[in-house]
């Protein structure tokens, strides 16, 4: 975050000093004004820039078998340009590269869930996941599993049969 209100204030001070330079090169011709009003966009525009790049530059720093399943797309008004083209504010990524499955139960799948938000920390989650009945259980406090495998205390969720996540967990 600091990063960006630093890029934002350069971004300021350089349109500044575009219009600045310009007014030099033309023999001061151009109102006072236009140079406050400059930077004012500069810093309006280094910020939406960054809002619309944060999805797809975090995306590609993701480590090798994490797969983004969902995006998260918002509109706001007091930000009238995502009416037309809205931006990722969140996302969920699946971690297959570890995702584990048990030879008894070939229909489940036990994955870690990250949740990225724009200005959030990263959140993990173990998840459990069964193909055949479409459902998952959360397993944030831990679980205990029998003998055979199964989870003893899960608090199965239905999920519709086209969820996204429960498509790439079960592709896997």
């Amino acid at each position: 975050m600091f990063v960006e209100l630093i890029a934002t204030i350069f971004g300021g001070v350089a349109c500044a000093g575009l219009v600045m330079l310009a007014n030099l090169t033309i023999g001061n011709r151009l109102p006072k004004w236009l140079t406050p009003v400059a930077a004012g966009l500069g810093m309006i525009t280094m910020t939406i820039y960054a809002e619309y790049t944060w999805f797809d530059r975090t995306a590609e720093s993701l480590l090798e078998g994490m797969q983004v399943a969902v995006k998260v797309e918002e509109q706001s008004w007091f930000r009238p340009w995502t009416q037309l083209w809205p931006y990722t504010k969140r996302f969920v990524t699946v971690d297959t590269a570890t995702a584990r499955k048990n030879e008894k139960l070939p229909d489940q799948r036990l994955v870690n869930l990250y949740f990225y938000g724009r200005w959030s920390p990263v959140n993990q989650m173990p998840v459990l996941f069964d193909c055949a009945s479409s459902r998952s259980a959360l397993l944030v406090d831990g679980a205990d599993f029998s003998d055979d495998g199964t989870v003893a205390n899960a608090d199965w969720q239905q999920m519709p049969a086209d969820d996204p996540i429960l498509k790439l967990v079960c592709e896997t």
